[in-house]
């Protein structure tokens, strides 16, 4: 298996980067902006949901020729072929793609490597805020990188469930029934609305306490934000096993979660 040398983790962050800077070029032009097609499933795909899936695929592919890419963007990946990876790069190459075509900026970048069903490093870029969101046990800690700053240590807040005016973190484009029920559990919550995996990062800079994600995603959308998350104090569990997240599973979905930060 294959280490994660503090070079090579970096530059990783780099290709996440430099995905988001094929995003925003896209972003920035309406010619291309305005081109949108409709996947099988009924979901947006974007001329950069594309063009970053097909860098980041192609610089991993030589920056670590041995590990497998597994990409949304290029999930016909059979199982019985998948099953037997014990290491492979998770990616999501726009991760928000609603929140992209709404041009509010909530949307990024996501590379988890996954080695035996767990998420042990993660990189989430903020193509519109210039950051960078990394970290994992492999590499001993969460991070935030903005613009040309060094980089921050992650952390999450610490909170009981039973306290007042705790922070909950809702989808901007997927609040649902289940997820209001939910909310009402709590007393004077504050709701904090975010689109994409930046609903992981409030948790993991300790800005939110708890995000119920009580409807469908995909192992691709929780991957790297597991890996940061649970680096920085935190955890994404399970709601049918009560036990963190697994991935390569036989189908690709996620059950539902709740994400927590420094749950006491």
């Amino acid at each position: 298996m294959e280490q994660l040398t503090v070079d090579l983790h970096q530059q990783v962050v780099e290709i996440a980067e430099e995905a988001g800077k094929k995003i925003l070029e896209i972003y920035a032009d309406e010619a291309t902006f305005s081109q949108v097609d409709m996947k099988a499933d009924n979901s947006p795909l974007t001329l950069a949901d594309q063009a970053a899936h097909h860098h980041i695929a192609q610089k991993l592919s030589v920056l670590t020729p041995h590990i497998p890419v597994l990409s949304e963007e290029g999930k016909d990946i059979p199982y019985e072929e998948r099953k037997s990876w014990t290491q492979f790069w998770l990616v999501d190459p726009l991760d928000g793609t609603k929140e992209f075509i709404k041009r509010n900026g909530e949307f990024t970048v996501n590379i988890a490597l996954i080695e035996n069903g767990e998420a042990t490093f993660g990189v989430v870029h903020v193509p519109v805020q210039e950051a960078s969101f990394y970290g994992g046990k492999k590499i001993g800690g969460a991070f935030v990188k903005r613009g040309t700053n060094s980089s921050e240590s992650l952390s999450v807040s610490s909170f009981s469930l039973q306290d007042q005016g705790l922070r909950l973190v809702v989808s901007r484009s997927h609040m649902s029934a289940e997820v209001q029920a939910y909310v009402q559990q709590f007393s004077q919550p504050e709701l904090v609305s975010m689109g994409s995996s930046l609903k992981f990062m409030c948790l993991a800079e300790g800005t939110a306490d708890v995000y119920p994600r009580l409807a469908p995603t995909m192992e691709w959308d929780t991957g790297a934000a597991q890996a940061i998350l649970e680096a920085a104090g935190g955890s994404i569990i399970d709601q049918d096993t009560q036990m963190p997240m697994r991935y390569n599973k036989a189908i690709l979905r996620n059950p539902h979660f709740i994400a927590l930060g420094g749950v006491q």
